[in-house]
């Protein structure tokens, strides 16, 4: 039952990304901006999809510090791998809508920077799982909590500091023609992650297994 749902989500993320660019490209578009602005229905659906990240990388690294089970060590570092992989979208995006919208690739305002913070609390959190040694499992954990207490500073910074940056209201404001376009491409994001994190919790799995299965075999031998 599992492989199945799993494979309908894969089909169904398959085609959501293959109307995606059709979908925006008949979406309204804001002059101002001119073409820059179709950037939007990347950007924001990759930050979301991040920030959800985050969160199940957190609450799995509680779950693993409280019960010591695999399962929620396997999930976090899942999570881990994707705040990384949809954190580098959002930040390649943002800068080339933001060089027309503000006349430059970067500034380091809240949003930005807090941003960019984030997602190297993520890239610190991969780096203590391959590199930390013994002990790096629950060392990871606090630092993926810790990730996941910044992600609400870095939601109301554009409300609480004047920011270049567009504020929270805009989403909830689209205009018709962009918002269904927007919801859809935020879905096919999110349908992605899910099938991604799904693998690759599948495949720490699969690892783990395997190197049970080894242990087990170099015992033997050492026996035999």
């Amino acid at each position: 039952m599992k492989t199945i749902l799993l494979v309908l989500c894969v089909l169904a993320a398959a085609v959501g990304f293959v109307a995606l660019p059709f979908l925006v490209f008949r979406a309204p578009l804001a002059y101002e901006l001119f073409v820059n602005q179709k950037i939007f229905y990347y950007h924001v659906p990759a930050s979301i999809v991040m920030f959800v990240a985050v969160f199940v990388a957190g609450i799995a690294g509680v779950g693993y510090l409280i019960t010591r089970k695999p399962t929620w060590d396997d999930t976090a570092a899942a999570a881990g791998d994707l705040v990384v992989i949809f954190g580098a979208i959002m930040l390649t995006t943002g800068p080339i809508w933001g060089k027309i919208a503000w006349g430059v690739w970067w500034v380091w305002d809240a949003r930005l920077t807090s941003s960019l913070l984030l997602w190297m609390i993520f890239v610190a959190y991969l780096l203590v799982r391959r590199y930390g040694g013994p002990g790096s499992d629950k060392l990871s954990a606090a630092v993926a909590l810790f990730g996941m207490a910044n992600v609400p500073f870095v939601y109301v910074s554009v409300n609480v500091w004047r920011t270049l940056h567009p504020k929270t209201s805009v989403v909830p404001t689209l205009q018709p023609g962009m918002r269904e376009v927007f919801w859809f491409c935020a879905a096919a994001f999110t349908v992605l992650y899910g099938v991604l994190l799904a693998l690759r919790v599948r495949l720490a799995t699969q690892q783990a297994e395997v190197e049970r299965l080894y242990l087990e075999l170099d015992d033997q031998s050492e026996l035999s």
